[in-house]
């Protein structure tokens, strides 16, 4: 059984601002019920050598955002998780502005979630469509 989310936007912006999302920018605006919202500015450090956003950052914020949404939405027992697969098609770019990922999480079982992010520019183009499986982890029992 899921509980209700116990972590909050703030949470998370604060636990990962030295890692790999905090680094990029990514802000979590929303985090509820099998369901996670962040965003990225994209400044001109994260672009690629031909002028667009890398494909990576982008990947990395849908991936963030459906992480986000997993490891609030746990089972009652479970303590964290990993992704186990992901898949993202690109369907456009962008230059400059905001991306906003929204990742709602369609199979929550006991031992995988499987979550799709939709990722969108500020002007409301749809830039990648993303799905990830995540395998629950549980806390390790003693045998003895």
């Amino acid at each position: 059984m899921i509980n209700e989310p116990q972590l909050t936007s703030d949470d998370l912006n604060r636990q990962d601002a030295n890692n790999l999302p905090g680094r990029l920018g990514l802000k979590s605006t929303y985090v509820g019920k099998m369901e996670a919202i962040c965003e990225m500015e994209i400044s001109s450090d994260l672009l690629a050598i031909n002028g667009y956003l890398h494909a990576g950052c982008i990947v990395t914020l849908a991936d963030t955002t459906a992480g986000y949404g997993c490891l609030a939405n746990l089972p009652r027992d479970a303590n964290a998780f990993t992704t186990i697969e992901l898949k993202t098609n690109l369907t456009g770019t962008a230059r400059s502005g905001k991306l906003v990922s929204t990742a709602k999480c369609i199979h929550a079982g006991r031992t995988t979630q499987v979550w799709d992010s939709t990722v969108k520019s500020d002007s409301g183009k749809t830039v990648a469509e993303f799905r990830c499986t995540q395998l629950i982890l549980y806390p390790e029992t003693s045998t003895n």
